[in-house]
C-alpha cells in the first residue's frame, strides 16, 4: 500500500503555507484590534455536542461527521465546527460570570466527510469570531464588520454581503407552520431526503441543493413574511447600522445557513470568483445554543470563514499579495575555520532579530553564490583565509553589487542596523 495523505487532507508548505501565516497575522491583529481574545479547544469533544448544537437533522451531524467511540466507550467526534465547541468552554469555564459580552476567535481545523473540491477539504481550517451576553443587533453590526474588515484587509474586493432574519422561535413556529404547508404541496417534486425533513426541520429543505428541489422552491414563503414586531425592529436597526458604518448589504431571503441553532440575523460574505460554493464567511445570532447545550439562556452572535477558501479568493483576486520569502544576508565559507567563523557570525546575527543563513553542504563558493540568489538573501559575505587574517570581510549589496569593508568586530552591528534601516518590503 503506497503511504501517502488521505483524500481530502492537503500538506501547507513553502510559498503556500507563507500565504497562510500572512492571513493568520492579519486576522490576529484584525482579533486584537476588535477587542477579540483567542481561545483554542480540543479537536475532538463528546458526539452529542454536536447532535445537540448543530442539530440531528443537518447534514453535517446525518452525513458528514466523523465519529467513533473510543476505548472508554465513549462516543466521540472530530469537531466538523467550532461554535458548539466554544460554547460548550463558555459554560465549562463559568465565562458567563465575567463583564460581559465575552468576545473570542479561534483558527482552528475541523473536520467534515464531503466530496473535495475547489476550497473545501475533508479536513479544513475555520476562523471565527463569537461575542456572548448580548442580543443587541450592535453586536450582529460588529461581528459583521469584522467580516467585512478582514476582506478588505486581505485585499478581496469582489464580495457581497447578504443578509436575512430568521426571526425567533415564535417567529419560527408560525413560520415553519406556513412553510410545511407550501412543501406539501410540492411534496411530489422534492428529494427523498427532504420529504423527510419536511415535517421535522422544514427550514433545512430549503437548504438542499439538489437543483431539482430549489426549482420547485423559489415560490416559497419567506422567514421575513413571518417575524414578529420585536424581531422586524431587530433587523431593521440592523440594517441601519450597516447604512451607518458604510457596509453594503443586499436583503437576501434565501440566506438560512446549514446549522439549526440560528435565530434572528443570518449573514454570508458571497464571492462570484470560487464556483456554486460561493460562501467564504457566514454566520449569524444563535441566541438558544447555549440552553441547549445545558447552561442558561445567553444571547449569542458569530461567525465562520474557511481559511482554504479565503486564500483562494485572496489568490484569485491578487496574485501579488505576498512578495517572495527573503533572507537579510548569506554568509558564505571556504575551509573549515571559516566555516566555524560564518556560524558563529549567522548565531550572532539571528540573536539580535537578523534573518541569516549559511551552508550546510560544504559547496563550492560559486554555488553558494547561487544559493544566496535562490533564497533572496539581500546581502552576502564570503570568509576564507584572507578575510580571516585581516579580520574584515566585505559586505555585498545582492541588489546592486556594491561591497563594503567591514571589521569583524562590527560585523554583526553594521548588518543589524542596515536591515533595520531598510526592512524588506
Amino acid at each position: 500500500m503506497e503511504i501517502r495523505a488521505l483524500k481530502g487532507t492537503k500538506d501547507i508548505f513553502g510559498d503556500e503555507m507563507r500565504k497562510w501565516l500572512d492571513a493568520e497575522a492579519i486576522i490576529r491583529r484584525l482579533c486584537e484590534d476588535f477587542g477579540f481574545n483567542q481561545i483554542r479547544t480540543p479537536m475532538f469533544e463528546f458526539t452529542d455536542l454536536f447532535a445537540r448544537g448543530v442539530g440531528e437533522t443537518t447534514d453535517i451531524v446525518n452525513k458528514e461527521m466523523y465519529s467513533f467511540v473510543d476505548k472508554g466507550e465513549n462516543r466521540i467526534t472530530l469537531k466538523p465546527e467550532s461554535t458548539a465547541a466554544v460554547v460548550r468552554a463558555f459554560l465549562e469555564h463559568s465565562m458567563y460570570a465575567d463583564t460581559q459580552p465575552t468576545k473570542l476567535y479561534y483558527i482552528s481545523p475541523t473536520f467534515r466527510y464531503e466530496r473535495p473540491q475547489a476550497g473545501r477539504q475533508r479536513q479544513f481550517h475555520q476562523f471565527g469570531v463569537e461575542m456572548f451576553g448580548t442580543d443587541s443587533p450592535t453586536a450582529d453590526a460588529e461581528i459583521i464588520s469584522i467580516g467585512h474588515t478582514l476582506l478588505k484587509r486581505l485585499g478581496i474586493k469582489k464580495v457581497e454581503l447578504h443578509i436575512n432574519s430568521l426571526g425567533g422561535p415564535e417567529c419560527r413556529k408560525a413560520y415553519n407552520e406556513k412553510l410545511k404547508a407550501f412543501l406539501h404541496t410540492k411534496e411530489e417534486h422534492l428529494c427523498e431526503l427532504c420529504k423527510e425533513r419536511m415535517d421535522k426541520n422544514p427550514l433545512r429543505v430549503l437548504d438542499c441543493k439538489n437543483p431539482a428541489c430549489q426549482e420547485h422552491l423559489q415560490d416559497a414563503p419567506t422567514t421575513l413574511s413571518a417575524l414578529g414586531e420585536g424581531c422586524r425592529a431587530h433587523f431593521e436597526e440592523l440594517q441601519k447600522l450597516l447604512t451607518a458604518m458604510d457596509i453594503p448589504f443586499i436583503i437576501d431571503s434565501g440566506i438560512v445557513r446549514g446549522l439549526d441553532y440560528y435565530t434572528k440575523t443570518v449573514f454570508e460574505f458571497i464571492s462570484n470568483d470560487i464556483g456554486a460554493q460561493g460562501t467564504v464567511c457566514g454566520g449569524g445570532r444563535y441566541d438558544k445554543l447555549v440552553e441547549e447545550i445545558g447552561g442558561k439562556s445567553v444571547p449569542a452572535v458569530g461567525f465562520g470563514a474557511g481559511m482554504e477558501r479565503l486564500i483562494m479568493v485572496r489568490d484569485s483576486e491578487n496574485k501579488e499579495a505576498i512578495s517572495e520569502a527573503t533572507r537579510d544576508i548569506f554568509i558564505g565559507y571556504r575551509g573549515d575555520e571559516a566555516m566555524l567563523e560564518a556560524f558563529k557570525l549567522v548565531n550572532q546575527l539571528r540573536q539580535v532579530g537578523v534573518s541569516a543563513e549559511s551552508d550546510h553542504l560544504q559547496r563550492s563558493i560559486k554555488a553558494q553564490m547561487k544559493y544566496a540568489n535562490k533564497i533572496a538573501a539581500r546581502y552576502s559575505a564570503v570568509i576564507g583565509e584572507s578575510e580571516l587574517e585581516n579580520k574584515e570581510l566585505g559586505l555585498k549589496n545582492m541588489e546592486t553589487g556594491e561591497i563594503v569593508t567591514i571589521p569583524m568586530s562590527q560585523f554583526v552591528e553594521v548588518v543589524s542596523n542596515l536591515t533595520q534601516l531598510s526592512p524588506v518590503e
